[in-house]
Order: structure tokens, then C-alpha cells, then sequence
């Protein structure tokens, strides 16, 4: 199993903290699809504002032999996305459904994907 995460902060300054969480979200990717070959991961503001919060933007970007995810998106303006973290999690939650799609529908393995994403809403 190679985890290979490539984790940039463009335009931000990076945050230790962010980066963990990140690793957090990349782990659980890795336990569904041992087969992932890479996942790059890139945060930035959505826009440039000054009076009120900046939304984030995360992309996640994950490949495996045959196959190439994308997820994020540009953030709704209802403003959770001014939390970095939670920008992160649901660019991950949206990564996480098409990989656990995909490695339901290559290998029938849906109890075992269903299990572990169960075990993470816990």
C-alpha cells in the first residue's frame, strides 16, 4: 500500500493542523481502496473578500490503476465553507462516495465499504 498525499495550501499559509486532518480524511480513502496510487489535495480561498469570511475551496484529486476521482466543488453561499475544516470533510465525504461506488461495483465488496464508512459517521 502506497499512500502517496500531496497536500498544497495555495495562496494560504500552511496550517500543521489542517494538514493532519487532511492525512485523517487521505487514511480512511486508503483503508476503503488499498489500490489508490496517489490522492493531491489542494485548499484555497473561493474568493477574496475583506468584510466577511473567506469560503474555502478543496479539490481532491485521487487516482487508482483504471480509474480517476475528482471532488470539491466551488462552495455554497451559506457560508460553512468559511471553516476550513469542514470545507475538507465534505470534499472528502464526496470523494469517499464515488471511491466506495467504484470498489462496490469492481469487486462486490459493499459490506466491507459500508462498514467502515458506518464506523466513521459514528
Amino acid at each position: 500500500m502506497q499512500n502517496d498525499v500531496t497536500i498544497r495550501f495555495e495562496g494560504l499559509p500552511v496550517s500543521e493542523a489542517l494538514r493532519e486532518d487532511i492525512l485523517r480524511h487521505a487514511r480512511k480513502l486508503w483503508q476503503i481502496a488499498p489500490q489508490l496510487q496517489s490522492c493531491d489535495v489542494a485548499v484555497r480561498h473561493a474568493e477574496h473578500r475583506h468584510q466577511h469570511g473567506n469560503r474555502y475551496l478543496v479539490h481532491v484529486h485521487a487516482v487508482m490503476r483504471g480509474a480517476t476521482f475528482e471532488a470539491g466543488r466551488t462552495p455554497t453561499k451559506d457560508h460553512s465553507h468559511e471553516d476550513a475544516y469542514v470545507a475538507v470533510r465534505d470534499a472528502f465525504d464526496a470523494m469517499l462516495r464515488q471511491v466506495s461506488e467504484h470498489v462496490r461495483g469492481v469487486r462486490g465488496g459493499g459490506a466491507r465499504v459500508s462498514a467502515l464508512l458506518d464506523e466513521d459517521a459514528a
